[in-house]
């Protein structure tokens, strides 16, 4: 009862309260973990492989802790991976891209076999589908996946029929709906506390993140910079991403970044992944507030810090207003509900 065992001792334990969406949660990870253990131990018999979970809910609802307790519990027995979903998707485009130069055919069910060589389940935390290349390959992909016997299981904001809706040519994406219904159990974590803000206390300038912006904030900003880099002269690094380079300042493991390179410029998750992969700390300044006419710097945004977030990557924020006041658009007002969850948590620092 390894998942569920886990979830008990840490509400007895008082780090979680109880809350009966999250138990049955638990129930229905540990019932794949109990799965996952039989099929291992009669494979002679050839059983089938379980289904997988698609676990969506609110923002801060646990889905993620949730899904680590169960990869935790399954990656010792089991091979297994844990994986962002943006990080996921670059993986397999780059894959893919090599392979088309060699001419080979029937390439997916190819790349599936490589990945089932590595790891019989995979966890995708925040899948959330924005970009009309993931989109057109996915339903072809979890099938191969599935036909290989990869059991996924995944967190998301999004019930599956809200994937990818209003995306291009979505009629194409429709079948990855399907078999998402049809070949994973599907979980709401229904509404309930937001786990992230239910302590809060507000924001101030002594943890990580000050507003607004003008002289005291790059004050503050100035200050975060020498303190975590213990006073080291800062340089600059380049970073080359197939063939791009950013230019990132930088002093021991602390970097320094601005909204304006950082979210005006056509930056993806795996440039943002790349930067995360060679600093530990960043100071983020002048987050402006944002309406409709900078949908794309919010789309960023949301990425950058949901890659920071994953990474667990502490990031000091100089802003033009609290984060629940910085997007004043309605196109993505339901995603940026998430993106203010996790600036609040993060901003809770402690470390200075």
């Amino acid at each position: 009862m390894a998942v569920l065992s886990e979830y008990c001792r840490r509400r007895e334990a008082g780090d979680i309260r109880y809350d009966p969406a999250q138990e049955q949660a638990a129930l229905l990870l540990q019932g794949l973990y109990t799965d996952l253990i039989h099929v291992k131990k009669s494979r002679f018999f050839k059983k089938p492989m379980p289904k997988g979970i698609y676990l969506y809910g609110g923002v801060g609802r646990g889905k993620s802790m949730l899904m680590d307790m169960f990869y935790e519990a399954v990656q010792p027995i089991i091979s297994a991976r844990r994986v962002h979903f943006h990080a996921f998707m670059i993986e397999t485009h780059d894959w893919l891209h090599q392979h088309r130069q060699e001419k080979l055919s029937d390439l997916m069910p190819r790349y599936a076999a490589e990945v089932a060589k590595h790891v019989s389940v995979i966890c995708f935390d925040e899948f959330h589908v924005t970009d009309v290349a993931d989109a057109m390959i996915l339903s072809r992909l979890f099938s191969a996946l599935m036909d290989k016997g990869v059991v996924m299981v995944s967190t998301s904001n999004w019930p599956p029929e809200k994937l990818y809706e209003g995306g291009l040519q979505r009629d194409l994406f429709l079948p990855f709906i399907g078999l998402i219904t049809s070949r994973m159990t599907v979980f709401h974590l229904d509404h309930g506390i937001d786990y992230r803000r239910a302590n809060e206390s507000g924001l101030s300038s002594e943890r990580h993140y000050f507003y607004p912006l003008g002289a005291a904030a790059k004050k503050w900003a100035t200050e975060k910079f020498f303190v975590f880099s213990h006073g080291i002269l800062p340089a600059v690094k380049t970073l080359r991403v197939k063939g791009r380079d950013i230019n990132i300042t930088f002093a021991g493991k602390v970097a320094r970044l601005n909204f304006s390179d950082i979210c005006e410029r056509p930056h993806s998750a795996e440039d943002y992944l790349e930067i995360a992969r060679h600093f530990d700390y960043f100071i983020f300044e002048g987050i402006p507030k944002m309406g409709y006419d900078r949908r794309n710097e919010t789309k960023r945004l949301m990425l950058f810090i949901d890659v920071m977030y994953d990474q667990k990557k502490i990031v000091m924020m100089t802003a033009d207003a609290p984060p629940e006041k910085l997007y004043l658009g309605h196109d993505y007002t339901f995603e940026f509900d998430r993106t203010v969850s996790r600036l609040k948590e993060m901003a809770k620092g402690g470390l200075v």
